[in-house]
C-alpha cells in the first residue's frame, strides 16, 4: 500500500461506526427485510437499529420490566416507536382518525405529540411494523426522515389562517421538507412493497451522498413576534421578515443545537448565530447549500461533535458563511430588524383570516390517552368524526382544532364541554407552558424521569405560584430524563434534565423570549428537594421583580445565576 492509501485507510479507520453502517447499508437498506422476517425474536440487529432510525422508528424495551424479565431470563420487552412526518403541523380530520386507530389496534393505545410537530406511537411489536407503517402512508403520511441522520420534521407556526404571512411560512416548511427528503427508494421497497431498484441500476441521492449527514440536521420558520419554534435551538432557521403584511424575505439563523452529556465540557448547547436575509425565491437553495457544507465539513469522526453547532463554532461563522455563498453563487443580504415576545401558543378559541374558528387546547406533554378520570382520546375521536376542518399540532406538544365554520362551532362546543377538553385551559400559567420529553420507561437514553413526573411537580410547585400570588404569571418549565435536550430545556426559566434516578440538574435564567440559555444553578437535586430550591426564588421574584419583567431576567439581573457566554463551560453551575 502506498503512502496515499495509507494515509487513506487510517482517515477511514478514525470514522465513526456509523459512517461504516451508512457506507454499507446500500442507501438505508441493509438487511432491514430480513430482520423483520426474523419470527424468532422481536429485536433487530445493531446495525439494521441504526438504519430504522432513517426510516422514522427506534428499538426500544420497556424498562419498567426489565428487572424482572432477567430474573425470568425472558428477552427485553422490545417494541418500536413509529415518528410521523408532519411539516408544518398540519393534518386532516380523516389522518387524526387514522392516527387514533394505529395507536389502538398496533400501539400502546396512547399518540405522542410530540416538541417537533410530529406524531409517534409507542409499544408496536415488530410483527406489527410493516402494517403500521402502510396504514400510516394509506393516511398519506410518512416517516422517511423522522429520525436519523438526515434533515427532519420541518416546523412552523401551525395556524395558516392566523395572516398571509403564516399560510406562505407553512408553504414554506413543507416545501424545505419535500426538497430534502432522502431519495432512496428503500423506504417504499421494505415497508411499502414498492418495486426494488433493479440489479445495476445506479442509486444516487443528489443532496446527501451515500452517508447522509454526519447528524440529525433540524429547521423551523418562525413568524415574529411569536418565537414559539424555538427558532435558536435548531441548525437552520428562518425567521419571517414582514412587511405591509407581505413576507420580503428571511432572516437565517444557522448553528443551534440542544444535546450535550453531562461532564463533558466540549459538549454544550448552542444558540444559532444570524447569518443573513434572503429574498422567499432563495429560501429552498439557501437551505441546500447549508446542508450539503455540513455534509461536507461536519465531523464525521465522532459524533458528539458531529452537529452543524460545532462546525460552525469550530470555523466561525464567517467561514460558513463564505462557505454557504460560494455554493449559492451570490451573497446574502444584511439580516433585518425583528423582535420577538414569547415562545408559547395561544390558547383557547381564535377567529382566522378565513372566518373560520381555531381551539388551541392544552394537552399535558403532549399525550393523547384515555383514563378512567379523562376521556380525551375518545372526546378528540368523536371531534374527528364530524370536523371538517383540520387537527395542528404546535411545536410545544399541544393541539389546534382548526378551521371550524361558525355554523359547526356549537357541536364541537358541545363535545368539547361533554369531554371536559377544555379543562386544561383553566390550569395555571406555569402548567401551560410546561415541556417534558417522553423518557421512562421507553426511551433508552432516559436517565430519569420526564413525562410522567413534570406533572406532579408541577402541582408541587403551583401551591408556591399561587401563594406568591403568580398563578397566572407564565414561567416557562422543561424537563428532561436526559442531556440530550429533546424538550429544549436549556431555554426553560426553570429547566430540569436527568441525572440519575430521581435527580435532576437544576437550571434557570433563560430568555422568556427564547434568545438566551438558562444556566446550572445546582446539580444532582433530588426530586423531592426541588420545590425547597425553588420556593425561595420564586417567593423572592414576586416581591421584588420589576414591572413586566420575566422570571429568568430576574434570575440574572439579581444574580441567582450569571448569564451563558459562549466558550466558558455549561457544565459548571455559575451562581451569583
Amino acid at each position: 500500500m502506498n503512502k496515499n492509501g495509507r494515509e487513506s485507510a487510517a482517515k477511514e479507520a478514525k470514522l465513526h461506526k456509523n459512517e461504516g453502517i451508512k457506507e454499507a447499508s446500500n442507501f438505508l437498506r441493509g438487511t432491514l427485510a430480513e430482520a423483520l422476517a426474523d419470527p424468532t425474536t422481536g429485536n433487530i440487529g445493531a446495525d439494521d437499529a441504526q438504519l430504522t432510525k432513517f426510516h422514522g422508528i427506534y428499538l426500544q424495551d420497556d424498562r419498567d420490566e426489565r428487572s424482572e424479565r432477567r430474573k425470568k431470563k425472558l428477552d427485553k420487552a422490545y417494541s418500536f416507536m413509529i415518528r410521523v412526518r408532519v411539516p408544518g403541523g398540519v393534518t386532516t380530520s380523516a389522518q387524526w382518525l387514522a392516527m387514533d386507530e394505529l395507536s389502538e389496534r398496533y400501539g400502546n393505545r396512547t399518540m405522542k405529540l410530540t416538541t417537533r410537530q410530529a406524531y409517534q406511537l409507542h409499544g408496536v411489536l415488530k410483527a406489527n411494523l410493516k402494517t403500521t407503517i402502510q396504514g400510516i402512508n394509506a393516511a398519506l403520511m410518512d416517516t422517511i426522515a423522522a429520525c436519523g441522520d438526515v434533515n427532519r420534521n420541518v416546523m412552523c407556526n401551525p395556524n395558516p389562517y392566523q395572516s398571509e404571512a403564516h399560510a406562505e411560512v407553512l408553504q414554506l416548511s413543507q416545501a424545505l421538507s419535500d426538497h430534502l427528503t432522502p431519495a432512496t427508494q428503500a423506504y417504499h421497497e421494505i415497508w411499502l412493497d414498492g418495486e426494488k431498484v433493479a440489479g445495476g441500476e445506479e442509486e444516487v441521492e443528489p443532496i446527501y451522498g451515500k452517508t447522509y449527514l454526519p447528524r440529525k440536521f433540524k429547521i423551523v420558520v418562525a413568524v415574529p413576534p411569536s418565537n414559539d419554534v424555538d427558532i435558536y435551538a435548531h441548525d437552520l432557521g428562518y425567521i419571517a421578515i414582514i412587511e405591509d403584511g407581505k413576507i420580503v424575505g428571511y432572516n437565517i439563523t444557522v448553528g443551534g443545537g440542544m444535546g450535550m452529556t453531562h461532564g463533558n465540557a466540549a459538549t454544550h448547547p448552542r444558540l444559532a448565530e444570524l447569518m443573513g436575509f434572503c429574498t422567499p425565491e432563495q429560501a429552498i437553495e439557501v437551505a441546500e447549500a447549508v446542508v450539503t457544507v455540513q455534509r461536507d465539513f461536519g465531523d464525521r469522526t465522532n459524533r458528539a461533535h458531529a452537529r452543524l453547532k460545532y462546525t460552525i463554532e469550530d470555523r466561525g461563522l464567517e467561514w460558513f458563511r463564505k462557505e454557504v455563498e460560494a455554493r449559492l453563487g451570490y451573497q446574502l443580504q444584511e439580516a433585518r430588524e425583528f423582535k420577538f415576545e414569547d415562545t408559547g401558543d395561544r390558547y383557547g378559541w381564535t377567529k382566522g383570516t378565513d372566518d373560520k374558528w381555531h381551539l388551541t387546547l392544552f394537552i399535558q406533554n403532549g399525550r393523547i390517552k384515555d383514563t378512567a378520570e379523562f376521556k380525551m382520546k375518545t372526546g378528540l375521536r368523536e371531534i374527528a368524526k364530524i370536523h371538517k376542518g383540520d387537527f395542528r399540532l404546535t411545536n410545544n406538544q399541544n393541539l389546534i382544532i382548526g378551521a371550524i365554520a361558525e355554523a359547526d362551532r356549537p357541536q364541537i362546543e358541545k363535545l368539547i364541554s361533554k369531554f371536559g377538553l377544555s379543562a386544561g385551559l383553566e390550569s395555571s400559567a406555569l402548567r401551560l407552558n410546561s415541556m417534558a420529553c417522553v423518557a421512562l420507561p421507553t426511551c433508552g437514553l432516559s436517565l430519569a424521569e420526564s413525562e410522567r413526573y413534570l406533572p406532579d411537580l408541577v402541582t408541587d410547585l403551583e401551591q408556591v405560584v399561587e401563594s406568591a400570588g403568580l398563578r397566572d404569571d407564565a414561567i416557562v418549565i422543561r424537563m428532561t430524563g436526559c442531556p440530550n435536550g429533546c424538550a429544549r430545556p436549556y431555554l426553560g426559566e426553570i429547566g430540569l434534565v436527568g441525572k440519575a434516578p430521581g435527580k435532576y440538574n437544576l437550571y434557570l435564567g433563560a430568555g422568556f423570549d427564547g434568545s438566551r440559555l438558562n444556566r446550572l444553578y445546582k446539580t444532582s437535586v433530588k426530586s423531592e428537594e426541588i420545590v425547597d430550591e425553588l420556593a425561595p426564588i420564586i417567593n423572592r421574584y414576586a416581591k421584588e421583580r420589576e414591572s413586566g419583567e420575566r422570571f429568568g431576567d430576574f434570575c440574572v439581573r439579581t444574580g441567582v445565576v450569571t448569564p451563558y457566554e459562549a466558550g466558558t463551560n455549561y457544565h459548571e453551575p455559575m451562581v451569583g
